[in-house]
């Protein structure tokens, strides 16, 4: 799973280009997808947790429910991102960057948390 976090990582940079306005649908996709990517990662590490000790549940209940609150102000800014205008678009491209990013670091903390109380 460290590959896997490297790998994601990387490949979200790269693809963290200067999109411009012209390239609002290609922008909302790709974000889409990565959260989507994550939405899918934090069932998994749900998953995990939930077979684990009631100490350690109780303990992942709060993260789990900070990453799911950040997966959805990411979901807001791609609303607003799909219905920027060419004046709002520099923002909410940036909002939306912030989200994408708080979140994927928010989720590599909780993956590394979840690897150090539960042995894999």
């Amino acid at each position: 799973s460290q590959i896997l976090a490297v790998t994601f990582t990387n490949k979200a940079a790269q693809e963290m280009k200067d999109y411009t306005f012209a390239q609002k649908a290609e922008f909302t996709e790709k974000m889409q997808s990565q959260l989507a990517e994550i939405n899918k990662d934090l069932d998994q590490l749900s998953a995990k947790i939930e077979k684990s000790s009631d100490a350690i549940k109780a303990e992942a209940k709060p993260k789990l429910q900070a990453l799911r609150d950040q997966a959805a102000k990411l979901n807001q800014q791609l609303d607003l991102a799909r219905n920027a205008t060419e004046s709002t678009w520099d923002s909410v491209k940036a909002g939306s960057k912030k989200a994408y990013n708080e979140l994927k670091d928010g989720f590599q903390q909780a993956r590394q948390w979840v690897s150090d109380k539960i042995a894999p």
